[in-house]
């Protein structure tokens, strides 16, 4: 499993330096609007703003993409499955890779944010809940639209992955934005997780 995740890192190395610049810069936003506004839930707010998450969406929308269509053209896993090695460990591993691209981006912004709450506010329960569930539910639709990426990456056309995919990430987006971070919009998320994990390992 380590050397099938080394693998899959160095191959899509691109993403990894891409979720390390978007951390970088969404900790900046959220500081400084943090201290601008004088209120951590507005700086969240004006750091979670469309274009930062819709960056965010697109690219690890793409990873999922390109992790499976150069699989399936290039014919990656056929070629390890003829070594001791099984085709779930492979799909295995190919998720953990996204799920810590992901956690690259989240964990510096979660421990930003926590920090910054202690220093501008009172130690109110409600605010410690409303960074878990920005964070929860920023983690949840990303992983998702990995997911889908994962799933429409599996074809041959080159067009039908990439306007596929951004149309039901678009439509994910959405519903948040119309939702909020409630625990509905959670469910829904980890419903289409699940989804299309099913759909991606059959």
């Amino acid at each position: 499993m380590l050397a099938l995740i080394k693998r899959e890192i160095q191959d899509h190395i691109v993403y990894y330096i891409a979720a390390l610049v978007s951390s970088v810069v969404w900790v900046a936003l959220l500081s400084v609007a943090a201290y601008n506004l004088g209120e951590i839930e507005s700086g969240i707010l004006s750091a979670l703003s469309i274009p930062t998450l819709v960056i965010l969406v697109i690219v690890f929308s793409a990873m999922g993409v390109t992790q499976m269509y150069l699989d399936r053209n290039r014919r990656i896993s056929a070629f390890l499955s003829v070594l001791p090695v099984t085709r779930s460990r492979i799909l295995t591993a190919r998720i953990v890779t996204g799920v810590l691209a992901i956690l690259i981006v989240l964990v510096p912004v979660t421990i930003a944010a926590v920090a910054l709450r202690h220093l501008l506010l009172p130690p109110i329960p409600v605010f410690a809940n409303l960074i878990t569930d920005f964070v929860t539910t920023t983690f949840l639709m990303l992983f998702a639209c990995y997911c889908l990426g994962l799933l429409t990456g599996w074809t041959t056309n080159k067009i039908t992955p990439t306007f596929g995919v951004l149309g039901l990430n678009l439509i994910l987006y959405s519903l948040i934005v119309v939702k909020g971070f409630g625990p509905e919009i959670k469910l829904l998320l980890v419903l289409v997780i699940a989804a299309c994990l099913v759909r991606t390992w059959h």
